[in-house]
């Protein structure tokens, strides 16, 4: 259960097109990402297939079912929110167990599914706790719970890793990558960072100004993108945009890896001058000035040594570019 189709959904305000006509169907029991920049639409299409957002044409289908004009609590859909939303008053127990409470379910049954999710989350040490005793990622584990004991049909998060420091982003991140798999349940999830996407995901859906550009598996799109925008929105760091014309090329844009850019001192097919390096101990990022093609950034694993300002030629590796037309569209 939780099979999602989406037919030709679109959003305005007023005059304003905010998704414009997305046709999209999620497998039960998949893990669907929406990334992209701020301002593109995910969090909106997100609201409309919860239900929190009217939609303006189109047609949302959950397991069949036309639940376009039904009201958010009865899809069978459980939110995950970024701001956590947990009741401050209410024990961690009691938050976890609320919407069981309102829906009449009995105390033995509410107390079996929250030690369920309790147990899931490695919550149980809390259960007495409000959130003001928590820390971010404890509060975030227990807003997970909280739509775990629902079992509901679909699981929505929208972007809810982003208050969290780097280290506690990454340990949730794996968290909802095995409740995932232990559950089996659909997941669809919003994110504007693509590390997370990648990491996440069985398929991408990139959004940009309200329309889908591509969609596919995260190696598919690092792999074979269909246009610049997701070339250069998938994959950190980002990949390097070169004019075709300056290095013989037909394409408009050369698109090329930071790995797939060799770097040696001295002259090369492209001259330029090591402009800044960030040394992360398993890799090496050196940005590098250039004519007529701007800042380039090579990647290189393990440690190494290059100065700013230090004249540098650096080589791209024509089997591993992508070409692209004025348009930006891919060249096959």
């Amino acid at each position: 259960m939780g099979a999602l189709d989406l037919r030709g959904v679109a959003k305005s305000f007023g005059k304003t097109p905010v998704i414009k006509g997305v046709d999209l169907s999620v497998a039960d029991g998949e893990f669907v990402v929406f990334v992209g920049p701020s301002g593109c639409g995910k969090s909106t299409l997100l609201r409309m297939i919860a239900g929190l957002e009217d939609v303006t044409t189109g047609t949302v289908f959950l397991d069949g079912q036309d639940v376009t004009n039904l009201a958010p609590a009865k899809r069978g859909i459980a939110m995950v929110f970024q701001t956590y939303a947990l009741y401050p008053h209410l024990t961690v127990r009691d938050n976890m167990g609320l919407a069981l409470k309102q829906a009449g379910v009995s105390r033995a049954e509410i107390a079996r599914d929250v030690g369920r999710a309790s147990a899931m989350l490695a919550l149980d040490p809390y259960l007495d706790r409000r959130p003001v005793e928590l820390s971010g990622g404890q509060r975030q584990r227990v807003a997970i719970g909280r739509a775990i004991v629902r079992t509901p049909r679909l699981f929505l998060f929208d972007e809810p890793l982003s208050n969290l420091d780097a280290a506690l982003r990454v340990a949730t991140r794996i968290e909802i990558a095995r409740l995932h798999r232990e559950l089996g349940a659909t997941m669809i999830y919003v994110t504007h960072d693509q590390v997370e996407a990648m990491t996440l995901a069985d398929r991408i859906v990139v959004l940009r100004a309200g329309e889908v550009e591509q969609v596919g598996r995260p190696m598919d799109l690092y792999n074979d993108p269909a246009n610049t925008f997701v070339a250069g929105f998938i994959g950190s760091p980002r990949m390097n945009f070169l004019k075709g014309a300056a290095l013989g090329e037909q394409a408009d844009t050369l698109g090329i890896r930071p790995e797939h850019l060799a770097i040696a001192r001295g002259p090369g097919p492209i001259p330029g001058t090591v402009s800044h390096v960030e040394k992360l101990g398993g890799e090496t990022l050196v940005y590098v000035r250039t004519e007529p093609h701007g800042l380039l950034t090579v990647r290189l694993f393990g440690e190494h040594d290059f100065a700013v300002d230090e004249a540098v030629g650096l080589s791209p590796d024509g089997a591993r570019a992508f070409r692209f037309d004025a348009a930006g569209r891919r060249l096959r």
